[in-house]
């Protein structure tokens, strides 16, 4: 290992050291839970490091700011997750007994929920609309225009936005 290594190791060590309690006390207080506070803690500096080793890590002239903003981007996703864990699960308690997935079936369902979404994240929400009352309900271009209260032309100008937007994401 060069010297440069060491040194780099060094200080993503020392950010860790200097900075981890401030960023999960001050994720605590916006969770209200110590648990999901480490956790996003520890996912924020998986972050850096995994910027590091791309070499796309910035010069972290304000080590905290750059940690807030990494912080606060996992805590969104962590809201719209959880978010999207409760309509699962109240659209599973509204369903007949016969037709509730076992555990097996709920992960799966759950686990692909949380990959469309991340798939279809950064779309403007009409489009993310237009894309899933296509996909999932299966409405023609005509009723999703009139649930929009847009034109069939801009409908389908906002599919091809959405399929492009899918084809063209780095997951």
């Amino acid at each position: 290992m060069d010297n440069a290594a060491v040194a780099s190791e060094v200080s993503l060590g020392n950010l860790y050291r200097d900075h981890s309690s401030w960023l999960e006390g001050w994720l605590r207080r916006r969770l209200g839970d110590a648990w999901d506070a480490a956790d996003l803690t520890q996912d924020t500096f998986i972050r850096v490091l995994a910027a590091h080793q791309a070499r796309t890590l910035p010069n972290l002239r304000e080590p905290r700011a750059y940690l807030l903003t990494v912080g606060r981007r996992l805590l969104v996703n962590h809201h719209k997750r959880r978010s999207l864990e409760r309509a699962y699960l109240e659209a599973l308690a509204n369903l007949p007994e016969a037709l509730v997935p076992s555990p097996e079936q709920r992960w799966i369902l759950l686990e692909t929920l949380h990959a469309l979404d991340e798939l279809l994240d950064g779309l403007p929400p009409a489009v993310r609309r237009a894309f899933l009352w296509a996909q999932l309900d299966g409405l023609d271009y005509a009723a999703i225009a009139l649930r929009l209260d847009v034109s069939e032309r801009t409908v389908k100008r906002y599919m091809a936005k959405a399929y492009e937007h899918c084809l063209l994401v780095d997951l």
